[in-house]
C-alpha cells in the first residue's frame, strides 16, 4: 500500500528561492517549479515573464501528510518571501512573480487564513500582508531547465539570492533561524 499524498502550491516570487527549502522537508516527496493563478494554457517561461498571461512563477509540492504537515510548509512559505511587497518579490517586479497561497480544499483555505492573520499581528512586519489566498488552478510544470536549479547551477543560484535582495531581506526578518 502507498503513502498517501497531498498537494500544496505557493508562489513566491523566482520559483528558483523556493524550492530548496521545501525540498529539505522529510515528508515532502517532490517539489516541481511551474506557473499557475492564470488562464492561458501550456504557457511557457517567456509568456509569464511578459506578465501578460495572469500566471505567477510558483512551487507545487507533494507530501506525505503523515509526516509533514500543511501548518509547517506554510511557516516555510512565509519564512522564505517579504509578504508585504505587493508588485513582486526582491528585484523581481511585475505579477508574474507576486505572492500567494493556493489552497486546494477548504481545510488549507482554513489553514492559510488562520496563518496569515497570525503573521500579520505578530508584528514581525509594519506594512500590511500582501499575499492572496486564492483557490488552486491548473498547475504547468516550467521548463525542464528550471527544475533543481539551485542544485544544477549553485553558484549562479547564490549569486541571484543574494543580488536580488532576498538572502539579506530573510537574513534581517528570521536571524540565524533556517529558512
Amino acid at each position: 500500500m502507498g503513502q498517501q499524498t497531498e498537494t500544496a502550491t505557493f508562489a513566491g516570487g523566482c520559483f528558483w528561492c523556493m524550492e530548496g527549502s521545501f525540498e529539505q522537508l522529510d515528508g515532502v516527496v517532490s517539489v516541481t517549479s511551474g506557473y499557475t493563478g492564470g488562464s492561458q494554457a501550456n504557457p511557457t517561461y517567456e509568456a509569464v515573464s511578459s506578465g501578460a498571461t495572469g500566471h505567477t512563477e510558483s512551487v507545487q509540492i507533494i507530501y506525505n501528510p503523515a509526516t509533514v504537515s500543511y501548518q509547517q510548509l506554510l511557516d516555510v512559505f512565509w519564512r522564505n518571501i517579504d509578504p508585504t511587497q505587493a508588485d513582486g518579490q526582491f528585484a523581481d517586479i511585475g505579477p508574474q512573480y507576486r505572492t500567494a497561497v493556493f489552497y486546494h480544499d477548504e481545510e488549507q483555505q482554513r489553514l492559510a487564513e488562520a496563518s496569515k492573520q497570525q503573521l500579520a499581528a505578530s508584528g514581525k512586519f509594519n506594512r500590511p500582508i500582501a499575499t492572496e489566498l486564492l483557490p488552486a488552478l491548473t498547475f504547468y510544470p516550467a521548463e525542464e531547465y528550471h527544475q533543481d536549479y539551485y542544485k544544477k547551477n549553485p553558484t549562479r543560484y547564490q549569486l541571484y539570492k543574494i543580488g536580488s535582495g532576498r538572502a539579506g531581506f530573510l537574513k534581517r526578518v528570521w536571524g540565524g533561524e533556517d529558512h
